[in-house]
């Protein structure tokens, strides 16, 4: 079997670290409840990057010389939190987006809500009325 060359364990000692640092908690986080019933989860956008390299130095001696090194780096940015209270759902942003097509998605929720609101309302009034209630003309 081959020898490994140091890069690659440069190169996965970074990677541990990252996997260490960055999971499914840090993005989707854990659930707080608060005394009255309702759930807060946050929600936070998480990017990582790293970079490791390394150089084989030439040497008279018959032992390889070899230097490299690596590093990493992560940004937890908050975005929202999901709310949860008595069955309903409300996902409230840190920050408002001055993209059009972010505030178009951010406001189906709300649209959706008023739509469903007008349906039950058209329901209960469009019922008929009893016929002794209709003048004869």
């Amino acid at each position: 079997m081959a020898e490994q060359h140091p890069i690659e364990g440069v190169m996965s000692t970074t990677m541990q670290k990252i996997k260490e640092m960055v999971d499914v908690n840090t993005i989707i986080g854990d659930p707080v409840t608060t005394p009255d019933g309702t759930t807060i989860i946050p929600v936070s956008k998480v990017t990582f990057g790293f970079a490791s390299g390394g150089s084989d130095l030439p040497t008279s001696s018959p032992k390889q010389t070899f230097g490299g090194g690596g590093g990493a780096g992560v940004t937890i940015q908050p975005l929202a939190f999901l709310v949860v209270h008595q069955g309903d759902v409300k996902l409230l942003q840190i920050a408002t987006s001055s993209n059009t097509a972010d505030k178009i998605v951010n406001s189906v929720p709300d649209v959706i809500d008023k739509i469903s609101d007008a349906i039950a309302k058209g329901k209960g009034s469009s019922a008929k009325k009893p016929a002794a209630e209709h003048p004869q003309a």
